[in-house]
């Protein structure tokens, strides 16, 4: 009995730390960014070196997440103020099609058509690509700053701070980032918390 009892205070330690590690693992606020070429709902293949020529504005999306919903027009907004200036915004669906039917590629395709997103939504379906940044929720952002041919992590979080009420946003999180890194300055907030839906994880 005892043995047993041990046992499961074990595992459950174990689980608890391995939780604990994968929440806190991926890239970090000065790290190098890792590439990626996925599949865009385009048909074509989307490579960060091929669009991000300053750097960009990935973005952890989906199709199914209210709070995706209620940011589109603002994601929709970021990528027409800043991808003229070399920082396009990359949408990635890591949610498993399994798990979440509403995010697969097909459902992709017909959110991005009724949206007519200007911006790459892409599929990360080995889960690969959010795996590397460490990304938990979607909407997650990561505001990546091209410097010496090497992408570099300056911002991670949130796009503002309220998703419900765009006109009642009093702290513009993404765009204070992107304006200090224009600027050629050190963001002045460079984390926040990523509110919205947990990733759907594949169970295989």
């Amino acid at each position: 009995m005892k043995s047993l009892m041990f046992l499961t205070i074990f595992s459950l330690g174990f689980l608890l730390v391995s939780q604990g590690f994968a929440q806190e693992s991926g890239f970090r606020i000065g790290d190098e960014a890792s590439g990626f070429t996925l599949p865009g709902v385009d048909g074509k293949q989307v490579s960060l070196d091929a669009i991000g020529e300053k750097g960009a504005l990935v973005i952890f999306s989906c199709n199914t997440c209210p709070y995706v919903v209620a940011y589109e027009d603002r994601m929709i907004a970021l990528h027409n103020t800043y991808a003229p200036l070399g920082y396009p915004v990359i949408a990635i669906n890591s949610n498993d099609e399994k798990v979440s039917p509403g995010d697969s590629f097909d459902q992709m395709k017909k959110r991005a058509k009724e949206k007519k997103f200007p911006f790459p939504y892409v599929y990360d379906k080995s889960q690969d690509v959010i795996k590397a940044y460490g990304g938990t929720r979607t909407p997650h952002v990561y505001l990546l700053n091209k410097e010496n041919g090497k992408y570099v992590v300056k911002y991670i979080g949130a796009i503002d701070n309220n998703h419900q009420d765009a006109a009642a946003v009093t702290e513009r999180y993404v765009e204070n980032a992107m304006r200090d890194v224009l600027g050629n300055k050190k963001v002045a907030v460079e984390t926040t918390k990523a509110i919205g839906c947990t990733v759907k994880w594949s169970k295989k």
